[in-house]
């Protein structure tokens, strides 16, 4: 995204035959080569009701907004831009405060995986008085949500497993694994070795420039920092403002992306055990934190011996952590609860007695346990996989959670064991070298079970100028506009109004209430 030239009138001026003469006098090789992406910079885009139907929650939160949908076509494959053509699909809300407008402000939620067309009506509302200066503009990258789509159908949206108690569970999910992806390579072979980080921010980039837009904003969560860090690598210059909340280390993004988070889901569950106990003639489940803990245990042990039958599923060695790891992200009482109804439920089941889940526990057994979601599953393994080559040999994984299953027996299986990369086709490209150093607004809980706070510190120290804005004691995952920390909120929105940094890093306070 070069900005046009400046001083056009002035150069006007010139006459035809000094403007003439220069042209002559620039050997060929030197004449600006033709944009082999014209085509998609130069696009037209048609805007139309986001309403995709009767039942369609998202098209009518954004048509409530006040906004508008458009597809921005791409190529599939950017070292060939005259072959096949896919389409992204984005939301935008513009700007009401025309003579203060800053620009656009592109969103990522996610993922990788997360579709982020919905997100514009939130994130507006997080912004308050500044996001009238702004076209908030959500997009759903290459092969999700709208966009061109990618499927592997599979019978899960989730990919990632426990290795279970011996070695006849971990060959058991070294198979589930290759099953896996070798649906995806017969399914969706032609895309896969499309779905990267790399293209995805390729496509940011017309979006940019079909929206007639010389530079934009950014506002990344998880993954989406990771690709916010991509793209300002891939082009300099061409970004305003960036935010970049519950941040990933780049040098630790890998195709083994658990790896390293089973002390910060340690701790969160260890908060949460406490919440819990406080509360146990609701939930029965202990009166200190210790015997909460204990019970989580007891139902991992029940489900290593037995799956439990949970309504109509089976919830095994494998799976019974999974639900764990998907209970921790969120630090307030609503998402403490539903936890805390589903850690009953399992313990109900696990004592023998008939169990409907509830509508929190349910919802995670159908994401994991069904085709439902196999879309999500499928773009968002397809590139972690597709952005960086994972180990091929089983017995890697094998020794790795041997030698972390003692210390943590419910997180460490899954954090250390195979996925679908391990039998994935080699990216095609390598990982992105993360430029030296950006003025950037990085955001982080210290308690972030996801993207963990060392990870926001490295990225901080490798980007001097930037500056962090840290909540301390919250084990929350993605802060502004969600946790409701007016601190965090106040500083990300001062940086928007501004577009200066904070003169030194910034420290909030956790809500007294969780």
């Amino acid at each position: 995204m070069l900005s046009r030239s400046p001083g056009t009138a002035r150069r006007a001026a010139l006459t035809l035959t000094a403007a003439a003469l220069a042209l002559t006098a620039l050997p060929a090789a030197a004449r600006a080569a033709p944009d082999p992406l014209a085509r998609y910079h130069q696009q037209h885009l048609t805007w139309r009701s986001c309403v995709l139907g009767p039942d369609d929650t998202t098209g009518k939160e954004l048509e409530q907004a006040g906004a508008r949908c458009a597809d921005v076509t791409v190529p599939l494959d950017y070292s060939d831009p005259g072959g096949r053509k896919i389409s992204v699909a984005i939301s935008r809300i513009r700007a009401t405060d025309t003579g203060r407008r800053v620009g656009p402000l592109l969103l990522n939620g996610g993922g990788p995986g997360g579709p982020s067309l919905g997100d514009a009506p939130w994130v507006r509302e997080a912004m308050k008085d500044v996001a009238a200066r702004y076209d908030v503009v959500g997009v759903d990258p290459r092969f999700v949500g709208r966009s061109t789509p990618l499927d592997c159908r599979w019978p899960t949206g989730s990919a990632w497993r426990g290795a279970g108690g011996d070695r006849t569970g971990f060959d058991r999910m070294a198979a589930f694994s290759k099953e896996l992806a070798d649906c995806c390579r017969a399914d969706a072979g032609d895309a896969l070795p499309h779905a990267t980080t790399r293209n995805t921010a390729r496509d940011m980039d017309v979006v940019r420039a079909a929206l007639g837009e010389r530079r934009i904003s950014y506002l990344g969560y998880s993954y989406g920092s990771y690709l916010g860090e991509v793209y300002t690598s891939l082009f300099p210059g061409r970004t305003d403002r960036v935010v970049l909340d519950g941040v990933i280390d780049p040098d630790r993004y890998s195709a083994r992306l658990w790896r390293g988070v089973e002390a910060s889901n340690r701790h969160a569950l260890k908060g949460w055990a406490s919440w819990a106990a406080a509360r146990d003639t609701a939930y029965g489940l202990g009166g200190t934190r210790g015997e909460v803990l204990a019970t989580v245990e007891r139902i991992r042990a029940a489900a290593a011996r037995t799956p439990l039958r949970l309504g109509a599923h089976r919830l095994d060695e494998h799976v019974m952590p999974v639900v764990a790891l998907n209970g921790l992200s969120q630090h307030n009482d609503t998402a403490y609860g539903d936890f805390a109804q589903g850690v009953r439920d399992m313990l109900r089941a696990s004592q023998g007695q008939r169990v409907t889940p509830s509508p929190w526990l349910a919802g995670v057994l159908k994401f994991v346990l069904t085709d439902t979601d196999s879309p999500y599953g499928s773009a968002q393994t397809a590139i972690v996989c597709g952005d960086n080559a994972a180990p091929r040999d089983p017995e890697v994984y094998w020794r790795d959670v041997q030698r972390h299953r003692a210390e943590d027996p419910l997180f460490a299986p899954v954090t250390h064991n195979l996925n679908p990369c391990a039998f994935w086709d080699r990216p095609r490209e390598r990982p992105t070298r993360i430029r030296g150093d950006l003025p950037a607004l990085l955001v982080n809980a210290t308690g972030d079970p996801r993207t963990y706070y060392d990870g926001a510190e490295a990225l901080r120290d490798r980007w001097p100028s930037s500056r962090l804005v840290t909540l301390n004691g919250a084990d929350q995952h993605g802060v502004y506009g969600i946790y409701g920390s007016a601190c965090v909120d106040d500083a990300v929105n001062a940086y928007l109004a501004r577009g200066r940094l904070p003169v030194r890093d910034i420290d909030c306070t956790a809500r007294a209430d969780g």
